[in-house]
């Protein structure tokens, strides 16, 4: 009977606050500005963080993890500028380029590795049942595809009888399948890749790779790449350490110093000045902590086999991606202030706002406290109503966040994740600011003198 009671004054309490809410819900409205935008703030902050860190999570994929990325670069100008600035002309130096024999050396001497992969990549054309496109020749090892963690919707890796033979075989990605074997299946059929017909012994399953990605890490769109052992580009394609006719007739007619001014000759140049036999060198590391040493190792051991000459570049890409997620995670701790200091706001203005009410409803309150209403009924009618301030204002804020969410994610192109534990850490945290800043002004509603409230003009 006890427990019935309490409950018909709560009830009866809770019916008189929404009245009151309603009654004045304009000024409830403006009340509840605070706590709408501070909650729209916190989700859309936190969605956009979340995005951001998921796009770099992915990417951080793409580019594998502890790995180390060896480059080669043309010549640096340095030893020329200083030839002119000495006055007279020493004997450049020469560099074999990055090669296969780095990567043994590298293997041979570095500690702490776990797994080398070199690349060599073709512009090229393929060809197939009169359709032509452009695609690119990589020729890999086993490693590159657990490096990179690829899976295989069809078909398997290369053998080793494939990988040291250099046997006419390839892997394609999803992309060449569904350009040149849309409707059958491509294991066992063949595929001109410039000059050569390969067999296709693998398909690659599809992986998302956005235009950022691609732009920001330099790296190639996998599902329209085909894989060849490394030995079968040497052999079959372009193998740039070895001496050729042509790189002797080069060599003899700089040595004249005979000079040619046709278009093809200039665009012959261009395409001997890459002496590198390997186009890309990823190295795996087994721990994070050794990626930075192991680099510097790698940069010293490479300066002493290329005879000084710095033609590579060496990149740690996983290290930028977390410095690039670190200064996310920073500039979402400053948003998360700002909003955090917009809902203490919120709340600030909900505790004037229910004490100027107060000072409205004087009477009011006398009224109830002389026809038997007890303090704890005026306490928990003004209560009701700043948790019903900060209720509403922290669902239109749900609703305005997740919109607002939406509509930077379709304008700035910018990946967005709403999560369901931030929308209800941002109500929660509405709800709280509204009960903790509705107890100043409900415990002055109550200590009001009754016949004091009632004389109040």
């Amino acid at each position: 009977m006890f427990q019935s009671d309490s409950f018909q004054r709560l009830m009866a309490n809770l019916y008189i606050a929404v009245d009151a809410v309603v009654a004045n819900r304009v000024r409830s409205l403006l009340t509840a500005l605070g706590i709408i935008f501070g909650v729209a703030a916190v989700i859309a902050m936190l969605a956009i963080g979340n995005g951001a860190q998921q796009e770099i999570l992915n990417q951080i994929k793409l580019v594998g993890v502890n790995n180390i990325v060896i480059k080669p670069i043309v010549e640096q100008e340095e030893e020329k500028l200083n030839e002119e600035a000495n006055g007279k002309k020493e004997k450049k130096k020469f560099s074999p380029g990055l090669t296969v024999r780095d990567m043994h050396s590298i293997e041979e001497a570095v500690p702490g590795l776990n797994k080398l992969s070199p690349e060599i990549i073709l512009e090229t054309n393929a060809i197939r049942k009169g359709l032509r496109r452009s695609a690119k020749l990589v020729g890999v090892q086993p490693s590159y595809f657990e490096i990179y963690d690829f899976q295989f919707i069809e078909g398997r890796i290369f053998n080793e009888e494939q990988l040291k033979l250099g046997l006419p075989v390839c892997i394609i990605g999803a992309g060449i399948k569904s350009k040149f074997f849309p409707t059958e299946d491509p294991i066992g059929k063949y595929i001109k890749v410039g000059a050569q017909w390969l067999i296709v012994v693998g398909v690659l399953r599809e992986r998302s790779v956005s235009t950022a990605s691609i732009s920001k890490l330099g790296i190639r769109d996998f599902n329209m790449d085909i894989y060849t052992p490394l030995q079968t580009v040497l052999i079959r394609y372009e193998n740039r350490d070895l001496i050729t006719v042509d790189a002797l007739r080069e060599a003899n007619r700089k040595g004249r110093g005979m000079i040619f001014i046709s278009g093809a000759t200039a665009e012959d140049d261009a395409k001997k000045k890459n002496y590198h036999q390997l186009d890309r060198l990823v190295i795996q590391v087994k721990t994070t902590e050794s990626m930075q040493p192991t680099a510097e190792i790698i940069s010293r051991l490479l300066q002493r086999k290329h005879y000084e000459v710095i033609d590579y570049e060496i990149e740690i890409p996983e290290l930028l991606l977390k410095q690039q997620q670190r200064t996310n995670d920073i500039f979402n701790y400053v948003l998360g202030a700002i909003a955090g200091i917009s809902l203490l706001v919120g709340g600030i203005g909900i505790m004037n706002i229910m004490l100027a009410s107060v000072l409205e409803r004087i009477k009011e309150i006398g009224l109830r406290l002389s026809i038997g209403a007890k303090k704890s009924d005026v306490v928990q009618q003004f209560l009701f109503e700043a948790v019903m301030i900060s209720g509403t204002g922290g669902v239109i804020g749900v609703v305005l966040g997740i919109t607002l969410a939406y509509f930077v994610s379709s304008i700035a192109k910018i990946p967005t994740i709403i999560s369901f534990s931030s929308v209800v850490l941002s109500f929660g945290v509405a709800a709280t600011v509204g009960l903790i800043f509705g107890i100043a002004p409900a415990r002055k509603a109550a200590q009001q003198d009754p016949i004091a409230s009632l004389r109040y003009e």
